[in-house]
């Protein structure tokens, strides 16, 4: 599948680059605020801040990124567009290869994604969402729960149908909660351990094809 590239779908973006240049210019931004993210939450994002952070003009970053809301709207694209890459990799994956495991194999890449990216954590696990981004994040649930359906139909462990795309769907939605709450401390691996026992258990009931 192929996504819309998170610098050209932004929801704030004053405008979008189209040259090279500009596109690696928005790009090194963007790379500075998720570092000033990552170690200092979303009050260090400051358009001062993250240009000073990225080398660049507070001119040339309102041409894009004119506030905050901008700003995390932008780093809050870019991650999803990172959770749904993977989910993607997957569900390619799934075609080919015959997993034992899908739910633990599932369940431990997305957490590893959440330990590589602090500031995906910073940004999620605290106050810094817009509204424009909880929508974006509501349809990001649904192309992931959809991605979950996919894979497990690949795997032949669920029918292709509507009533096991929703209970992936149900499936994906308790995995992503319990993350987020494993995440909130230190990923712990008790709580991701015990979310694997349960989502065996759940999708262990539903009809195979």
């Amino acid at each position: 599948m192929t996504r819309p590239d998170p610098l050209e779908s932004a929801v704030r973006l004053r405008r979008v680059p189209r040259q090279a240049r500009s596109r690696q210019k928005l790009a090194q931004v963007l790379a500075a605020a998720d570092r000033l993210l990552a170690a200092d939450g979303v009050e260090a994002l400051t358009t001062t801040r993250v240009a000073a952070e990225a080398g660049v003009s507070v001119g040339a970053l309102y041409q894009y990124l004119p506030d905050r809301d901008a700003i995390t709207e932008a780093l809050a694209d870019v991650y999803l567009a990172r959770l749904e890459d993977l989910m993607d990799a997957f569900a390619g994956r799934a075609k080919t290869e015959t997993w034992a495991d899908p739910v633990g194999l599932l369940v431990d890449a997305f957490a590893g994604l959440y330990r590589a990216e602090p500031g995906f954590r910073a940004l999620w696990l605290g106050r810094g969402l817009t509204d424009a981004a909880r929508e974006a994040d509501l349809a990001h649930k649904r192309v992931m729960a959809a991605g979950v359906h996919r894979i497990l139909v690949a795997q032949h462990r669920v029918r292709d149908d509507d009533a096991a795309a929703l209970a992936c769907r149900a499936a994906f939605l308790a995995a992503d909660a319990v993350l987020q709450e494993a995440f909130r401390g230190d990923g712990a691996p008790e709580l991701l351990d015990q979310l694997k026992v349960m989502l065996r258990a759940y999708l262990d009931r539903l009809p195979r094809p």
